[in-house]
């Protein structure tokens, strides 16, 4: 990084939700490297307990744990985020629930709300509450997918929650814009990552085909992301450098989707 570079999030806040994951801790790291803030959310406090040793500035630093489809929990992130640093500056809602892999005829309906919940309500409540708090000229990005702008069987809840973000986001879009607040989808496709393998591993053993070197064909790449190179986009998005970009849907896939 340049001098620029590195400053380039000083004294910005920076709420990461999913922040446990490997996307949310790769994003909340470049962000945490180029001088900003970051308040890491997450379900799982353990997993929290052990990404934060890779920050070395626990000033800089807020570990929560959260349901992000509990609204008081939600309330609470962001309030808790207000007390420590008296602002936000961004907010990435990256928390996301996979669901499981049926066709929509014998598809579980309490996994069905499942993921609504996390994916969609979650990012509802996120912007709910973090909208009012964000300073102007702030952002919003919602992490969706490849498959909210395409589709496959079998994965009917993750599919429609992923549609659902886009609607979401190019509304909060219009309403966050008279404040100058960018709102923005990031859209990876296939990860190499434990929440991908999970997905892969399900669809292979529904499908008697072998789902990850078959993506692989599909990606006009040939291959699957790493977490760094979905970071290095979202980091984009919540930078200045992308200061006219807002109600868009950025595609980080590989060509998947072409």
């Amino acid at each position: 990084m340049d001098v620029k570079t590195e400053q380039e999030f000083k004294n910005k806040v920076c709420i990461i939700t999913g922040g446990a994951g490997s996307i949310g801790c790769a994003t909340a790291l470049k962000v945490f490297n180029a001088g900003g803030k970051v308040a890491l959310i997450d379900h799982n406090l353990e997993q929290l307990e052990k990404v934060k040793n890779e920050f070395y500035d626990r000033d800089r630093l807020l570990i929560l744990q959260a349901d992000v489809s509990n609204s008081q929990d939600t309330q609470n992130y962001v309030s808790q985020t207000i007390a420590k640093w008296g602002k936000i500056n961004a907010l990435f809602s990256n928390a996301g629930f996979s669901g499981t892999s049926a066709p929509v005829t014998d598809y579980p309906e309490d996994v069905f709300d499942k993921v609504m919940a996390i994916n969609v309500r979650g990012s509802f409540l996120a912007c709910k509450y973090a909208l009012p708090k964000i300073n102007n000229g702030g952002n919003i990005l919602i992490t969706s997918s490849i498959m909210g702008v395409t589709a496959r069987p079998g994965s009917i809840a993750y599919i429609t929650s992923k549609h659902a973000l886009i609607g979401l986001m190019r509304g909060i879009s219009k309403e966050a814009a008279p404040r100058n607040v960018r709102v923005n989808i990031l859209a990876p496709g296939p990860v190499d990552n434990t929440f991908q393998l999970e997905i892969e591993e399900r669809a292979s053993k529904a499908s008697g085909t072998n789902v990850t070197e078959m993506l692989n064909n599909w990606i006009a790449l040939g291959r699957h992301a790493t977490p760094e190179e979905i970071a290095n986009m979202a980091y984009f998005l919540m930078s200045d450098k992308s200061s006219f970009s807002t109600g868009g849907v950025f595609m980080a896939d590989g060509g998947m989707h072409v």
